[in-house]
């Protein structure tokens, strides 16, 4: 089994977090959102996951090293491709042409998930969907009397369905994908100027493909700032207790109200944290009341009571405040 992780993406909606790290890389509850992607999809596989192709923009030799270490703490072999231009999923996928035979997985690694089942891998193609209240803003499925896919709709007005794409996609023939893929291209079959993936779903449906869906039980975005602070108040929910709190963390003279993560080297002094706090390794907390917010890597805190925050890594933030969304290399006195 592969899998590819489109994610060249320039994460705008996330800034100023990913003005120097993609999106992908921010972490949850101290992991990096592509790396959690990962393990789930290696758990609800049934075959072992052999290589795994990140198509990234120019991102830079530190990302290209943090994402081949992923995979190979993982045993598993990475691959790095290029997308220069935003010409769409479909264009995004077929960049990692060579990878892009036998089964494979493609994930968008801007979501997270959690589901209770295994990859069906005998199906011809099995895309994820998630059940939601307001399909309107969604691409969806409709699903035929067999319980295939029969048709495609993005955003629809009236409705027809509320079976989400999650964005992630199983096929048994990578080199059958490869080729729809490729077909659009050489046709020049574009909406709003980009290859469209759904397209070449659509496509090979037309063709006799008997297209399934998954249920996730629950999905996860991390495309901004809120959704990606209910995804860490989740994942720290769902996370086993003896897992968050690094045994070589330094806490003295403070409460911490579960769940929290505090990572490795972390120091918190005089502090009530929590709930569904991230901390970064080698961060120092002193004086200060803090929850519902992710606080990233060798940060140093004083003297602030914020909720519903992202403060980046390496700042340095002082003074009394509500709620801050501040990068990296940020200083902050009040």
């Amino acid at each position: 089994m592969k899998i590819i992780i489109p994610m060249a993406g320039m994460g705008k909606r996330m800034r100023p977090h990913t003005l120097t790290v993609p999106k992908p890389l921010i972490p949850i509850a101290g992991k990096p959102i592509v790396q959690r992607l990962v393990e789930d999809l290696a758990k609800i596989s049934s075959e072992p996951i052999e290589e795994i192709a990140f198509v990234i923009g120019d991102f830079g030799k530190e990302v290209e090293e943090s994402l081949c270490s992923i995979a190979t703490d993982m045993g598993i072999t990475p691959k790095i491709y290029y997308q220069s231009q935003p010409l769409g999923t479909a264009h995004a996928v077929l960049c990692a042409a060579p990878s892009l035979s036998g089964k494979v997985i493609v994930a968008f690694a801007d979501t997270l998930f959690r589901a209770e089942f295994k990859l069906e891998n005998d199906a011809e193609s099995i895309i994820w969907v998630h059940q939601v209240a307001d399909p309107s803003s969604f691409g969806v499925v409709k699903l035929g009397n067999d319980g295939a896919i029969s048709d495609f709709i993005e955003k629809p007005k009236t409705f027809v369905s509320d079976l989400a794409i999650i964005g992630i996609y199983y096929f048994k023939d990578g080199e059958n994908l490869k080729n729809e893929l490729q077909y659009l291209v050489d046709k020049n079959i574009v909406v709003n100027g980009e290859y469209q993936l759904t397209d070449a779903l659509q496509n090979m449906k037309n063709k006799g493909m008997k297209l399934l869906t998954s249920q996730v039980k629950e999905w996860f975005d991390c495309g901004n700032k809120e959704a990606t602070l209910y995804t860490t108040k989740r994942i720290l929910e769902l996370s086993p207790p003896d897992e968050l709190i690094s045994d070589d963390a330094e806490i003295i003279n403070s409460i911490i109200i579960p769940p929290c993560f505090i990572g490795h080297e972390a120091k918190i002094e005089n502090c009530v944290l929590g709930p569904h706090l991230s901390v970064g390794k080698h961060t120092t907390i002193k004086n200060s009341i803090i929850r519902d917010s992710i606080v990233q890597r060798y940060s140093y805190i004083e003297g602030i009571t914020v909720h519903n925050s992202i403060i980046g890594n390496h700042t340095e933030l002082h003074g009394n405040s509500s709620e801050v969304n501040i990068g990296d290399y940020t200083s902050l006195h009040r």
